[in-house]
């Protein structure tokens, strides 16, 4: 029972002038909160303390919610209003203060919340025109997916309505504020948001940089476009089987110097895994589609479970709190999933203006106005901040001599694909109505960031896989570097075409799968730039799928939870050989001979798993240490790849990369590899005299509360893996967010799944974090999937019934 976390909340509120003053910024008042009857402790439950019935004003009929015994909701509605009403009311009885949280992260509004310690980041996201993209979202949905959210507002704003102090989520009383009105633009700035941490990785500034210092034949080297060809995507050699479009202008990019404090990138090793077996290689003849999403862990978890269910459609799995639809999952004849398809979908622009007072900017030979933008931004606490935002054809100017750089006359601005108008939420709710192949394909159609491998099979049958988005049309190496904004041609004028995106359908080889690799093989027509591309865990999934052809449920819980690091394997042989000849201790030799007989495998119990990531990490730092120290001096520069590293360390022993410039010596890669061992040896010595020394202890997974609150987060998880670079990317705070297996039998779909935490974001539940042991040892739970509200089934343990005030 949870209420032993709220215990713990006590030590808290001692601690909270040194603690949560430092991080919020704000104290409760400390006799409202500790109010025995109203403040924290009323959040404590001990059972489902839901209302039998609870009346929304606008329903058109009764709406019957059936609770499993994983708190999953089974909304069964007799119209779409209704449906979409409901689940508004449900996301906002689990997770209202995440929704709310997540969208003032969005809109740059935590200043209001936590004061003047979130104003840079406020400013930041204002300045990427968050909000402006949010807005173009909702100005051109489409009418279902419109009203869609319009009746899910009605159901969040139903259940805030009818709250008091006593019944509020515990983080608001602990950071002492309430709820307010949910809107139809918090819904699309979710969205945005989700988008910004997929599709925004720099890198356009960091090559200018690169290219400027150390010049384009290193850049090439060091930053190929594609690292490996490997194992794309789609991978159809010679047989795109359509004319490429051609575009005649190209564009012009600037060789500049560009000293920029960048905002804070997404987590590199965001991305995702998914595959689908065919009926030829399914040891029932069903197709089985199999989806994990990478993400940092947080609670309350980002997913939840729910179905939803008005008769035309019947649709069940992750949802984003906030968003009515279902993001991926399965109807009773489909299945879809995701993987981030890392496409460069953000180019950035040098302005010139006028003169400091940054009214006009030059553009195709004459100075034409701005358009400024003043962003009024409230600070608890404190004087509201006012920050000028300029506008440009091209987008907002993110950074300039007010933000993050110091260049007088110039700023730098942000093209974004999801600045457009676009309707992504008709292809939500279009897949969630979908019965077949075509019905996937014209769901895609609507999609256009952020950009996706997008994954299919159905009960007929049939697999596919499309790598699905909005591709501006870029002539060789355009939207690589930072470009010319004073010429407007350089802006983006077509896009790759939808029916050119790389697709396949029933591949001869009986299955389709991607893992943030290269979306296509070398013959397809188009330029495609990333800020990279994965090398290792499509390889390790493809090899595994091609060496099955009687796969079963229990093969790909198995390959879900696949340790074998290629990385490991490509590299560590070769670090070993490099050491040969030096003079080494037996404690060290013992090391060497212990990696020697590894098998790759980052298990929770072993030990070389550790030496051999200690000693890469101490390895990368080492090579690239040049790199690291610009970045630190405000000059970015993109970190190369691990596929390049090795590449590097393997065919270019010598290079003056490896030269360390405050010697007088000239290092190869011998000398950083010994010393890279010898930096390991030191750091395991150190672990090795604080007792437990394995892997899973040494990666130590936790999932952290969105406010950082210790208590309230889950720590020292046991698991094996490792982020990025293995099929189970279990890292420290960066995992798979969600694991989910379907497989599409026509006599009824079936599913497994698990995230790592709970359905409910109240922390004095017990089903807070109750999925997380479970995720963490690979057990999975069957996903409850119904067919009528009248289903008699062992499973449901609570029925609420919605009605209409009127």
């Amino acid at each position: 029972m949870k209420i032993l976390r709220f215990l713990i909340s006590l030590f808290i509120t001692v601690a909270i002038v040194i603690a949560l003053n430092k991080k919020i910024g704000s104290i409760p008042p400390l006799g409202k909160f500790l109010d025995p009857v109203n403040g924290f402790w009323a959040n404590a439950e001990s059972d489902i303390s839901m209302p039998d019935n609870f009346s929304i004003d606008g329903l058109q009929s009764p709406v019957k919610i059936l609770y499993d015994d994983m708190l999953v909701p089974h909304v069964f509605a007799e119209n779409e209003d209704d449906l979409f009403m409901s689940i508004g009311y449900v996301h906002a009885y689990h997770r209202l203060w995440q929704m709310e949280f997540q969208t003032h992260a969005a809109a740059g509004r935590l200043s209001e919340i936590v004061g003047d310690l979130a104003l840079d980041m406020d400013r930041g996201q204002r300045r990427k025109g968050m909000v402006f993209g949010a807005e173009n979202f909702i100005k051109y949905m489409d009418q279902n997916s419109l009203n869609a959210i319009k009746q899910y507002a009605k159901g969040v704003n139903a259940f805030i309505d009818q709250l008091s102090y006593n019944t509020y989520p515990f983080e608001y009383k602990l950071l002492d504020y309430q709820p307010e009105t949910w809107t139809i633009l918090k819904s699309g700035l979710l969205y945005k948001f989700m988008s910004d941490m997929l599709n925004s990785m720099e890198k356009d500034l960091e090559n200018t940089n690169f290219r400027s210092i150390y010049g384009k034949e290193l850049l090439d080297l060091i930053y190929p476009d594609v690292d490996n060809y490997n194992d794309p995507v789609v991978d159809k050699k010679n047989s795109w089987d359509f004319k490429p479009i051609t575009k005649e202008n190209s564009e012009t990019s600037i060789n500049d110097l560009v000293a920029i404090d960048l905002l804070d990138p997404p987590n590199p090793n965001n991305g995702s895994n998914n595959w689908a077996v065919g009926p030829s290689k399914s040891a029932t003849g069903n197709p089985i589609l199999c989806n994990d999403m990478h993400l940092s862990l947080y609670m309350p978890s980002l997913w939840f479970y729910n179905q939803l269910n008005c008769g035309e459609m019947n649709v069940f799995g992750h949802s984003l709190p906030g968003i009515p639809m279902v993001i991926t999952g399965f109807t009773d004849s489909i299945a879809w999933g995701f993987t981030n398809a890392q496409r460069d979908l953000v180019d950035w622009y040098k302005i010139e203006y006028e003169d400091e007072n940054r009214d006009k900017y030059l553009l195709d030979g004459e100075y034409i106005p701005a358009l400024k933008k003043v962003e009024e931004i409230k600070i608890r606490n404190s004087e509201t901040y006012y920050d000028t935002v300029v506008y440009t054809v091209f987008g907002p100017v993110t950074y300039d001599n007010t933000y993050r750089s110091e260049s007088q006359k110039n700023g730098y601005a942000r093209r974004w694909i999801d600045h457009d108008a676009s309707d992504a939420f008709k292809m939500f709710y279009s897949i969630n109505h979908a019965k077949n192949f075509h019905d996937y394909m014209e769901a895609l159609d609507n999609f256009s960031s952020p950009a996706q491998n997008v994954i299919f099979a159905s009960v007929q049958g049939d697999i596919a896989h499309r790598v699905q988005g909005r591709y501006p049309l870029n002539n060789f190496e355009e939207g690589k570097f930072l470009k010319d904004g004073t010429l407007s041609s350089n802006n983006w004028t077509e896009y790759i075409p939808n029916e050119h995106n790389a697709f396949w359908k029933n591949p001869e080889r009986g299955f389709v799968a991607s893992a943030n690799q290269h979306p296509a093989d070398s013959t397809y027509p188009y330029y495609i730039t990333a800020f990279s591309y994965e090398s290792y865990r499509n390889r390790r999934i493809n090899e595994v799928l091609r060496a099955d052809n009687e796969v079963t449920i229990e093969d790909l819980k198995n390959l879900h939870y696949d340790n074998f690091s290629l990385k490991a394997s490509e590299s560590l042989p070769t670090m070993i050989e490099k050491m040969n000849g030096q003079n080494l201790s037996a404690i060290e030799m013992d090391i060497i001979e212990s990696l020697k007989k590894w098998d790759y495998y980052f298990n929770k119990d072993s030990k070389e798993a550790v030496y051999y990531d200690i000693w890469f990490e101490k390895l990368y730092l080492s090579i690239w240490d040049e790199i690291i120290k610009s970045g630190d001096e405000n000059i970015p520069l993109k970190y190369p790849t691990n596929n390049s590293t090795i590449r590097l360390m393997k065919e270019f022993p010598n290079h003056d990369f490896f030269d360390n410039k405050l010697t007088d010596t000239t290092e190869t890669v011998e000398d950083l590899i010994l010393y890279a061992f010898r930096e390991m040896m030191k750091e395991v010595a150190e672990l090795k005299e604080k007792g437990d020394f394995t892997w899973s202890s040494y990666k130590s997974t936790f999932v952290l509360h969105l406010l950082r609150i210790k208590p309230l987060g889950y720590y020292n998880i046991e698991s094996g893996g490792s982020g990025g670079d293995v099929v189970n990317a279990t890292g420290t705070n960066h995992a798979p967010s969600q694991r989910i297996i379907i497989e599409l039998d026509p006599k009824g779909v079936k599913a497994w799944g698990h995230y790592p935490g709970g359905q409910s974001g109240n922390p004095g539940s017990k089903f807070y974090d109750n999925m997380v042991e479970a995720w963490a040892k690979g057990d999975y739970y069957d996903l409850l999937f119904l067919t009528n509200p009248d289903e008699s089934n062992t499973r449901i343990i609570f029925s609420q019934t919605l009605t209409s005030n009127k």
